[in-house]
This record gives C-alpha cells, structure tokens and sequence, in this order.
C-alpha cells in the first residue's frame, strides 16, 4: 500500500455524474477543488451492500462539509451511466437517490491504481478515503477492507483538526475534538498539556 500522505494527490479526468444529475465528460479533480479542501472516497461497486450507508452518510452530512468548505468526490470503476441509474433509484429499493456530489466512473480502473486501493483480482476498490488539503497535497488517507463501513463523522472531525493547526499553528493530540485544546509542537508544549490531559487520554 503506498503512503500517499504528504505527497501531492493524484490528479484525474474521467467521466462524473454531478450533484445536479448531469454528466460531466471530463471532470478533472484540480479544477473542481480549485484550491479548495476535498475528500476523495473510493468505494467497490454500484447497487451493493455497505456501500450505499456509506455514500448516503457522506451526504447526509454534506452541509457540515460544505460549510468547512470541503469539496466530496465518490469514485467506483462502474460507468457513468451505472452512478446515474443508482441515483435514480429509490433508496428503499436499495438506491441512492440525488446525493449532493460528484459520483466519477473509473472505467479504467486508473484512479484506483493511482490511490493504491485498487483490488487486481476482483477488479474494484478498497474503501479508501483521501482527505486533500488546500495545497493539493494528501493530509490523511484510510483504506479499510471491503466488509467494513466507513464512519463519516470522523472525516469531519479530520477536517476539523486540519483546519485548527493551519489556524492556530498548534498540532493535535489523540482525541483531540473541535473546542478541545491543541499542543504547542516543542518539548514544552508536550509537558504542559500532558500536565493537564495526561488522565483523559
């Protein structure tokens, strides 16, 4: 598995059904964050089992996103026209209904190879999420084989943590939730919040 954090995201262009149901040919990942923040999630195949929660769950919380201004974008190797038909779907007929961001059709299988989730032999993706800063580059990446749902809120959260050490200049200790206090990165910071936390962690 290759360690993507740190390092630039791989961009792409590849067919998208977007928020509002079009098709665009050619959506290009850079372009489309345009020096925003964005979550790249992968997940194996249209019309299956966990991963309709998981894509409902993302935009169910699509206005905690947008209001972090964090671009989502869902990638599976199924075709446009596949996205478009689940989208179309009722949800209690196993659908998804118009989700509130771009679903892109890695037809290739390119993009997943590029992300290293892509599984050779059964020809889909790992459950892989790319949390992309503002400088394009990858900040948090998490794969979890295909039995096990992802939880969204936990993206939030990252965005939060983000976002609070580019504000602040501090880093983020272990379980560390938004109004909670950051680390001062140097041997002093650590005493000082360990002299206050050290019990709660």
């Amino acid at each position: 598995m290759a360690v993507l954090a740190g390092k630039p995201a791989p961009d792409f262009t590849a067919a998208a059904v977007m928020a509002d149901g079009s098709i665009n040919d050619a959506f290009n990942l850079k372009d489309y964050l345009g020096g925003d923040y964005g979550l790249v999630f992968f997940y194996p195949l249209d019309f299956t089992f966990v991963c309709p929660s998981e894509i409902l769950a993302f935009h169910n919380r699509m206005d905690k996103f947008k209001a972090l201004g964090v671009k989502v974008i869902a990638v599976s190797v199924d075709s446009q026209f596949s996205h478009a038909a689940w989208r179309n779907t009722p949800t209690a007929e196993g659908g998804l209904g118009p989700v509130d961001f771009p679903m892109v059709a890695d037809i290739t299988k390119q993009i997943a190879r590029d992300y290293d989730v892509l599984i050779e032999e059964d020809g889909v993706a790992l459950r892989g999420t790319f949390l992309i800063g503002q400088d394009g580059n990858v900040w948090h990446q998490y794969v979890n084989n295909l039995p096990l749902g992802r939880n969204v809120d936990e993206f939030v959260r990252l965005v939060e943590a983000l976002q609070f050490h580019q504000e602040h200049g501090e880093v983020c200790p272990a379980g560390w939730n938004k109004g909670d206090d950051g680390m001062q990165a140097d041997a002093a910071g650590v005493a000082a919040y360990l002299t206050k936390h050290a019990e709660d962690l």
